[in-house]
């Protein structure tokens, strides 16, 4: 009895620290900070595909992309420890860690994209590709999904369609809607679909150049993760490219989240479809959670715009962020995840598509490799909406020590997206705790 008595003490003090956190949270970042969860999870450790709270609990995360490689990998903190016992400075001294890190980099990239600019951020590096666009093509009209984020500097707010802003978006930005043919409300066929949505991206083109703004660029990520993952018409990006081309623009692809291999069958979520982007943005995964982001161009771009502007930036490309950078690319090849991606991404389809056939509120099954939405209708048994079945399935997989999240238009669609490293164990023990959620529905 003195032995629970004690343990029960541990775990009532530890809760106050969670809750501790929080108040103090509230008052030093403010209320409008986002958190994950009703009541949020105070995480004090994490490895691999595990994280675990103050209070000792153990989550599987099947959520974070940042930790590409796992969590707390032990290669890319040793380089990291490494270089920054030896050596930390800008790119305006000759060191070859960034040299390195570019030549391996740049080595994924098909022919034409051979140039790259380090940044800090996803963020900066959609800013400076926009930068690169309006200088080659003299306009400065953007187009952009109807629903999608991609940054928060200023001119990324000004394209933001998916998280409010106090001035919505810029008067030269067109937003369009992205066809997806599982969406639960479409009543048309694929091809009609493609007309429509094709229709609606050329009246976007004409109302730029009528209102004087022109074409610089088409900003989109290659999976619509935002908008809820959807699945295309065929053909759809390929009649956007030259549309884009030709109305004097440039096609910026954003792999910020379908990058580095998670998709299992392409390093780069714009070879799913054989594109030819004109710039490729990067953040997140690169530094396996160290911040470094990064542009690649042609040697022809990213001429004329450094021949007209200088680009700086103290931390982009420093030897530590390279360092972090090189060990991500390094553990990618030495553990092939990027067919561990698709192998376990197969499990974890056929899975989830026999989970939601089971349940009438749950719908099409959308993405691959390590990348998995399911969408949510509502449930007439309970009387829930859509969005507050997939506000109670996220909730509940936390219950179940399993991180997930949403996303999509009205937040329907489940958001899985693991580390890499997540394994055929791993996607067995999501399953298992996904059906033991969608039953408690």
């Amino acid at each position: 009895m003195p032995h629970t008595k004690n343990r029960n003490s541990v775990s009532q003090q530890t809760e106050s620290s969670a809750s501790s956190l929080l108040e103090r949270r509230l008052k030093t970042l403010g209320i409008h900070s986002p958190l994950f969860y009703d009541e949020p999870i105070a995480l004090v450790s994490a490895k691999g595909v595990w994280a675990t709270d103050v209070t000792g609990r153990t989550y599987l995360d099947a959520y974070n992309n940042v930790p590409h490689v796992g969590h707390c990998n032990p290669v890319v903190i040793e380089a990291i420890q490494a270089q920054a016992s030896r050596l930390n400075i800008h790119t305006r001294y000759l060191n070859s860690q960034v040299i390195d890190y570019s030549e391996e980099l740049l080595a994924t990239f098909g022919d034409g994209l051979e140039k790259v600019s380090f940044t800090n951020s996803g963020s900066e590096a959609n800013d400076l590709a926009f930068r690169i666009a309006n200088q080659r093509t003299g306009n400065t009209g953007i187009i952009v999904s109807d629903f999608s984020y991609h940054g928060n500097t200023s001119l990324l707010a000004d394209v933001t369609t998916a998280l409010p802003t106090r001035n919505g978006v810029s008067s030269n930005v067109r937003a369009i809607r992205i066809p997806d043919l599982d969406t639960a409300d479409n009543d048309v066929s694929p091809a009609e679909l493609f007309e429509i949505a094709i229709r609606e991206l050329d009246a976007a083109i004409e109302s730029l150049n009528s209102e004087g703004f022109g074409v610089s660029a088409f900003l989109f990520d290659p999976l619509f993760s935002t908008e809820g993952l959807c699945r295309l018409p065929d053909g759809y990006l390929h009649a956007v490219q030259q549309r884009i081309h030709a109305a004097g623009g440039l096609l910026i692809s954003d792999e910020v989240q379908s990058g580095f291999g998670r998709t299992g069958d392409a390093m780069w979520g714009y070879e799913l479809y054989e594109l030819a982007p004109d710039l490729v943005t990067m953040g997140k995964p690169m530094g396996n959670g160290h911040p470094i982001g990064g542009v690649v161009t042609s040697a022809d771009l990213l001429d004329e715009f450094g021949a007209a502007n200088l680009y700086f930036n103290t931390f982009a490309g420093n030897p530590v962020s390279a360092a972090a950078g090189r060990a991500v690319l390094q553990v990618m090849k030495d553990e092939d995840l990027m067919a561990n991606a698709q192998t376990t991404g197969n499990v974890l389809k056929e899975g989830l598509e026999k989970l939601a056939a089971r349940f009438d509120f749950a719908g099409a099954v959308k993405g691959q490799g390590l990348f998995f939405g399911v969408e949510l209708l509502p449930d007439q048994k309970s009387g829930l909406s859509a969005p507050a079945v997939t506000k109670k399935l996220v909730e509940n997989m936390k219950d179940n020590r399993i991180l997930i999240s949403k996303v999509g238009r009205h937040e329907t669609v489940l958001k899985i997206r693991p580390p890499l490293v997540f394994n055929k164990s791993h996607a067995e023990q999501l399953l298992e705790g996904l059906e033991a959620a969608l039953h408690s529905i």
